[in-house]
């Protein structure tokens, strides 16, 4: 290993405490550019449709996952687990579902490299190709790996060589001033628990997510959930129930180190796949303002004195 230099990593103090600092630069809030960051889910919530639609936002400036990137700009996305006719059919979804112009695909065109590397040996650990990725992505706002496991040779379970695996990646963040996303999936037990959504949840060694400055999470809607929120988006009056139930995934970021607390987001999953946000509103809190404009009613002599009948709460 060659001598670390001081004169290239020395934080210059009296310049930090004697003037403003310039704003952080997030690729979208809590993501701060030149760092690395997860999303973590079960298997089938969509969390590479996810992706493929934060790409989207952060290079054409089409935000349908309502993430408020920063600005634009490139993205490198390393498709290592789905092939070409794939990546077609979800873009194509994406395209359709949310109405996408001739202009956003030009866009997307221009400043998206979507590479399909499945098989192709994907390996940051070795060094020819870290620098070869270092080098391709000198100009790159955000880099996308999906999913982790399939970027290393390493022993996902060990400590000792995940924080090795988080320092290649810091190397490529460092070096081109990308944030870069890695996708993974979480652990049996965790997902037989139903705590999908938590820091701890990812497969594999806790230095996976512990090193990360940022973990988000993709989990499933509860059945407790499931049987007291109402999509309202969808002109609905009963909560989602078992029947939709997997349409709905929560995104959380448990991890966050550099900005405030991020509050959670839900998503609806339209055809396809697609992500759409959406407001899911309580029931119960439905059925205090429907008490209460009852009871107004009643009292200014405008209501029938007919309650309307709450009972599929319970």
């Amino acid at each position: 290993m060659s001598r670390l230099g001081f004169s290239s990593y020395r934080v210059d103090i009296r310049q930090c405490c004697t003037t403003d600092p310039p704003p952080l630069d997030f690729v979208w809030p809590g993501f701060l550019a030149g760092t690395v960051g997860t999303l973590f889910a079960p298997g089938a919530t969509s969390k590479s449709f996810w992706a493929l639609q934060a790409a989207l936002a952060v290079a054409a400036g089409v935000d349908t996952v309502g993430i408020a990137p920063g600005r634009t700009g490139r993205v490198v996305y390393l498709a290592a687990e789905d092939p070409q006719n794939v990546l077609h059919h979800r873009l194509r979804a994406i395209t359709l579902g949310k109405g996408l112009s001739e202009a956003d695909v030009e866009r997307a065109q221009e400043k998206i490299d979507l590479l399909s590397v499945v098989g192709a040996g994907l390996d940051v650990g070795d060094t020819e190709q870290r620098n070869g990725l270092i080098e391709d992505c000198k100009d790159a706002r955000l880099i996308i790996i999906d999913t982790i496991s399939r970027a290393h040779r390493l022993d996902e379970n060990s400590n000792g060589e995940m924080a090795r695996l988080l320092m290649w990646l810091e190397v490529i963040a460092r070096q081109t001033g990308a944030a870069i996303l890695f996708l993974h999936h979480i652990s049996k037990f965790a997902s037989r628990a139903g705590d999908s959504g938590d820091q701890f949840a990812a497969r594999g060694a806790g230095a996976l997510t512990d090193n990360a400055r940022m973990g988000s999470a993709l989990s499933k809607i509860t059945s407790d959930e499931a049987g007291h929120l109402i999509d309202r988006d969808m002109g609905a009056v009963m909560p989602i129930g078992p029947d939709d139930r997997a349409r709905y995934v929560r995104m959380s970021i448990p991890k966050n180190n550099y900005s405030a607390p991020i509050p959670d987001r839900w998503y609806r999953r339209d055809a396809g796949g697609v992500l759409t946000p959406v407001d899911l509103t309580n029931a119960e809190k439905i059925v205090e303002i429907k008490k209460g404009a009852q009871a107004y009613a009643e009292a200014s002599g405008r209501g029938t004195g007919e309650e309307e009948d709450l009972s599929w709460l319970k």
